[in-house]
């Protein structure tokens, strides 16, 4: 019997755990760094500080303090538009950009080469770690607030405990799991553990993870949207792990072909950056990126990182960026609901962490239109490739641990000095009628452990048994006819 069936069938006996022992940190040192590892934006009419922030410090803004700078303020908003996409300022083009939500990073962006943010990443404050703080009773999380008022959490203490233990029992040296409900935005799990820095805490909204190839779905979604369908087929050779320009120009060497939904499965690289380079405009990849939340807030119970992405301009930065090697950063709880946007039709509905108060349960909600309806179904389409045929086939059909009509989609990139291994999964299920969404990211040193994709799967089965699906109702056949 395999080790981690083990360990997975034991889950039950093992007490309800919550990772605790956060450590405060001390205050911002100076302007545009702040000391819990993130970004803070400066304010309207301080773009030169911006300008002046270290991009190897951090790779997100915290969202506390993450406000866009000011439409009014044209030459400040474009010098600091300039300065976090790496230009000069022009004559007010980037102050109209900057202007919109999502469409200008609000601080410089990381480099993921030369300075990568986990390195300085610091913990939440003891004041913002709700998690940590939690204390269960009556088999529910809940939370004291000033005045001693008691607030209960959506955290599911089961699942929770579950996701918590194997990540400790591998002794990942970072890792998160996160796990919610797509419909309504709840939050059933918060997992984290780091070997690492045993202190570190708040990594499931951290966004100092590189999002690598998760960042396909948001090129995905642009390239439907730009008319490209799942069977439009590109034809290339090479690349697999390196892009070059050569790679973008058709070639009679381009001996195999993959549809847009084979590439999306096999998270092929060069495809991405192909179609990318032919169909898309930096303006259309960009608003396609802040449509789905990035370079924006997420409004969140817990402090949360901004999720910074640098969409460039030349020609093969932005293919290069399109297939998930550019400067992107992602926090886990963002990822779920990424995920969660193809769950909901297209939907962007935000994370809940308190469960309402009154006897009123919580409904499904309208959200934010991302996608339509059918470009989200297309998307669906393309994921279901990832685990059918695709890169996390095996993991997926592994005896005993299959979850079915799961969608996702993997990631996987490297530092080099010192090596940390990213791995990644987000995705959704049942397809047709999803109940769970999750992001799993572990980062591995050279002894390699457990992988994202692994742990994403996890996260998937042992939510959806934490949420079964609701039972249908049926009259009895006795009952036919009767009114």
């Amino acid at each position: 019997m395999r080790f981690h069936r083990r360990l997975l069938s034991a889950a039950a006996l093992l007490p309800l755990v919550l990772v605790i022992g956060a450590t405060e940190p001390e205050q911002p040192a100076s302007v545009g760094i702040s000391e819990d590892g993130g970004v803070v934006v400066a304010a309207p009419g301080t773009a030169s500080q911006a300008a002046q922030a270290d991009a190897g410090t951090s790779g997100a803004a915290t969202a506390s303090q993450g406000a866009q700078p000011d439409a009014g303020t044209s030459g400040s908003a474009a010098v600091s538009a300039a300065a976090v996409l790496g230009g000069e300022s022009p004559d007010g083009g980037l102050a109209a950009l900057a202007a919109e939500p999502g469409m200008v990073p609000p601080v410089p962006v990381p480099s993921r080469e030369k300075a990568p943010p986990i390195a300085t990443v610091k913990p939440l404050p003891k004041s913002a770690d709700l998690m940590g703080r939690a204390t269960l009773e009556g088999g529910k999380l809940v939370v004291k607030e000033k005045g001693g008022k008691k607030k209960q959490l959506t955290i599911d203490p089961v699942l929770q405990a579950s996701l918590t233990q194997i990540l400790r029992n591998y002794e990942t040296p970072y890792g998160a799991a996160v796990v919610l409900e797509p419909s309504t935005g709840r939050v059933l799990a918060l997992a984290e553990h780091s070997a690492a820095r045993p202190e570190l805490r708040g990594l499931p909204v951290r966004a100092v993870f590189p999002a690598a190839s998760i960042f396909k779905v948001i090129t995905g979604g642009a390239l439907l949207e730009a008319g490209v369908t799942p069977d439009t087929e590109e034809c290339f050779h090479g690349g697999k792990r390196r892009i070059s320009e050569k790679h973008l120009q058709d070639s009679e060497r381009d001996s195999s072909c993959y549809s847009l939904a084979v590439a999306m499965g096999k998270s092929a690289n060069v495809i991405f950056a192909k179609l990318t380079n032919k169909h898309l405009t930096v303006d259309s990849l960009r608003r396609m990126a802040a449509r789905f939340r990035f370079n924006r807030e997420i409004e969140f119970p817990v402090p949360t990182d901004v999720s910074l992405a640098a969409i460039p301009e030349e020609t093969f930065s932005l293919a290069n960026t399109g297939a998930g090697f550019g400067d992107v950063y992602l926090s886990p709880l963002h990822g779920a609901l990424v995920a969660a946007v193809a769950a909901n039709e297209g939907r962007w509905v935000d994370p809940i962490l308190f469960e309402p108060e009154g006897p009123a349960p919580l409904l499904p909600v309208e959200g934010e239109p991302v996608l339509t309806p059918e470009v989200a179904k297309d998307l669906t389409a393309m994921l279901e490739e990832t685990v059918t045929s695709g890169t996390a086939r095996a993991v997926f059909r592994e005896r005993g641990f299959r979850v079915d009509d799961a969608v996702g989609k993997t990631g996987s990139l490297a530092d080099r000095e010192p090596f940390r291994d990213y791995s990644w999964f987000v995705g959704f299920a049942p397809k047709d009628n999803p109940r769970v969404a999750v992001a799993a990211i572990i980062v591995n040193d050279p002894k390699w452990r457990i992988r994202g994709t692994w742990l994403g799967r996890e996260a998937l089965r042992l939510g959806l048994e934490r949420m079964p699906a609701p039972v249908e109702m049926t009259a009895p056949a006795s009952a036919a006819g009767k009114h």
